[in-house]
């Protein structure tokens, strides 16, 4: 750890709560990263938009066991935190914050996370637990840190929901949407891709591809429930995956619709074990 300390002294490097009180102390507008590391263009965007609008911007690199409904999946989550290190340092953030577990966890409090009904859906249907534990370690973060805004991704657009609701309502802080940043192939960026093989990659810039096209011949059509149950089978057929959910939703309160406007298909599926989640 003091490698890291003597490497990147002119970023503050912040190990535990003690640090980050010291150091967000008198200061205001506060921009907050919120970030599991392995960190990506996406996540570039995602500070680039802090730098812009906050006096300082502080990230977080913590993967949150809580989160995980499955122990392997945690275990082999990707973790290159001196690759993430050189990128905050180069990027000028003003904080990077590393918690522990117990720096999370030390307020024995409970935080009381109940999905509604309507909420378990997409994402929340398919991972039981996933988003209470999501929303829990957001609320721990937002109380520890007390920012004036949080910047988080459309790719995790359920999240991104779920979050907002939770968070505006008990804090004075507001979350601010980013769009989707896709690599050459249209991929969406995300920390797992890492996992993925070659040809996998190649299979998953397809699929996101069909389904960029698919949303755009879906503009003065009906049946749009049929149309969208044909797509989920041929792309299963055509790729050979498992597929959790092809939905269309409204991108206000995520309800199933059959109109395209304000309206976005919602996809996850598995490539060779991986699970990756999308938006269009």
């Amino acid at each position: 750890m003091f490698y890291l300390l003597k490497c990147f002294i002119q970023m503050k490097t912040l190990l535990n709560n003690f640090d980050l009180n010291g150091a967000l102390f008198g200061n205001s507008n506060i921009g907050f990263v919120p970030t599991m590391g392995s960190l990506h263009d996406g996540h570039i965007s995602l500070i680039k938009k802090s730098l812009k609008l906050s006096n300082k911007t502080i990230v977080s690199i913590f993967i949150n066991p809580k989160q995980f409904n499955n122990k392997k999946d945690y275990k082999k989550y990707p973790r290159n935190i001196k690759k993430d290190l050189r990128i905050l340092k180069k990027l000028k953030v003003d904080f990077v914050y590393l918690p522990k577990i117990k720096d999370i966890y030390k307020d024995k409090s409970k935080i009381k996370i109940k999905l509604n009904k309507k909420d378990k859906i997409l994402c929340a249907k398919f991972r039981k637990g996933h988003f209470e534990g999501v929303i829990e370690v957001m609320t721990r973060l937002t109380k520890i840190i007390n920012p004036s805004k949080i910047f988080m991704g459309e790719k995790d657009f359920q999240q991104l929901l779920l979050v907002k609701r939770y968070i505006e309502k008990n804090f004075k802080c507001k979350i601010i949407f980013c769009e989707t940043i896709r690599d050459k192939n249209k991929l969406a960026l995300s920390s797992r891709n890492t996992l993925l093989k070659k040809d996998d990659l190649k299979k998953a810039g397809e699929i996101a591809k069909n389904l960029i096209v698919f949303k755009k011949r879906l503009l003065n059509k009906q049946n749009l429930k049929d149309l969208i149950f044909m797509k989920k089978n041929e792309l299963k057929k055509k790729y050979d995956i498992k597929i959790d959910y092809l939905e269309l939703r409204n991108t206000k309160n995520l309800r199933l619709t059959n109109k395209i406007k304000n309206a976005k298909i919602f996809v996850a599926y598995f490539i060779n074990k991986v699970r990756l989640i999308d938006n269009f």
